[in-house]
């Protein structure tokens, strides 16, 4: 089941509680900038150990190519010259993410699914071997909650650190674990468990800044959503727009996937040897960022190229429907424009 029917089919006797105001959907915007701008602890924790070969996780349909496939556009047989073809416009493909939620607390959902390989790389692979993270906001009436569930692949039960205070030991699902609530810190609701590949899963749930959630909506919460995660899972979650073909020795390290917020969905991927910093950004963009001078068209589309002491940025203008896509990074241009001209984009 993907995140998004998983959250229409569980929340649907739900949705009249929930209010669909540019109040909240700030408040998702205001989340996701912070969780951006600030790592995590725990994520923090994980990018420490950089340097470290991480263990593969489960295969994943990723970095498929746009095909070249022909289709008639002719409505039947004829006697004169052949049907006129055209080339078929590839769809965007679903991003597998290596578990599944089984269960969130009731309310409208928005969500931000993050996939990364932190410096590890499997030899031959071209799939990103770290893990992922889900975060959601949770609005129900006047309550929002913060759900965090991410992989601690490098991180193991006995390392745990939390934001809120000392933590005791738990079985939840049939998997040991430590745990620690703390309804009004910063951490309300936190618990490592130990992960069936080795590691430790964390679920935090909190509640968001300015709403009130009793310690013990908190804890029952938390269990629930660390209980009924499934390993390997099979979620998949929708991009705006979709990677192609890239150039040799490049591929997908990381992408982020956000649905809802007021901006809509936003979707962005980190591309390169998954091993060498910095990464090539492809990322939806604010209109008001474009600037530089004109380039090469791209799929139809003009461009702008913005060139700071070699690292460069090709704007496609309209990618997105109205939004455009930036293709950054410190290489050549030729290399920038070989990743645009093979994105899948809206139809």
């Amino acid at each position: 089941m993907d995140i998004e029917n998983l959250i229409k089919d569980t929340f649907t006797a739900h949705e009249h509680d929930a209010p669909d105001s540019d109040q909240v959907l700030a408040a998702t915007r205001q989340r996701l900038d912070r969780r951006r701008a600030v790592v995590s602890r725990p994520l923090a924790a994980a990018a420490g150990v950089v340097l470290l070969a991480l263990a593969a996780v489960a295969v994943v349909a990723l970095n498929r190519p746009a095909h070249d496939d022909q289709v008639a556009t002719g409505a039947g047989p004829t006697s004169g010259p052949a049907a006129v073809t055209a080339p078929a416009k590839a769809a965007i493909a679903e991003l597998a993410m290596p578990y599944s939620l089984g269960w969130l607390p009731p309310g409208k959902a928005d969500y931000l699914a993050h996939r990364i390989n932190v410096g590890g790389s499997a030899a031959g692979s071209d799939k990103p071997v770290y893990g992922g993270e889900y975060m959601l906001t949770v609005t129900s009436g006047r309550q929002v909650l913060l759900v965090d569930v991410q992989e601690m692949r490098t991180v193991p039960v006995e390392q745990a650190a939390f934001k809120s205070g000392p933590g005791q030991h738990v079985t939840i699902g049939g998997r040991a674990g430590v745990e620690s609530s703390h309804s009004g810190g910063p951490g309300g609701y936190e618990v490592y468990l130990t992960h069936p590949g080795g590691g430790s899963l964390y679920v935090n749930v909190a509640a968001q800044p300015g709403s009130t959630a009793s310690a013990q909506q908190l804890i029952d919460a938390g269990r629930r959503v660390a209980e009924n995660v499934a390993f390997p899972g099979t979620t998949t979650v929708t991009p705006a727009f979709g990677l192609g073909k890239l150039p040799d020795g490049l591929r997908m390290c990381a992408f982020d996937v956000e649905q809802g917020g007021p901006d809509g969905s936003r979707t962005s991927y980190s591309v390169g040897t998954c091993s060498t910093l910095p990464p090539i950004q492809v990322r939806i963009g604010e209109a008001g960022q474009v600037r530089g001078t004109e380039g090469q068209p791209v799929q139809g589309h003009a461009t702008r190229c913005v060139d700071e002491n070699g690292y460069r940025t090709l704007w496609i203008l309209k990618a997105v429907h109205d939004a455009p896509i930036a293709v950054a990074g410190p290489g050549a241009q030729a290399e920038l424009y070989a990743i645009a001209d093979h994105l899948v984009l809206p139809r």
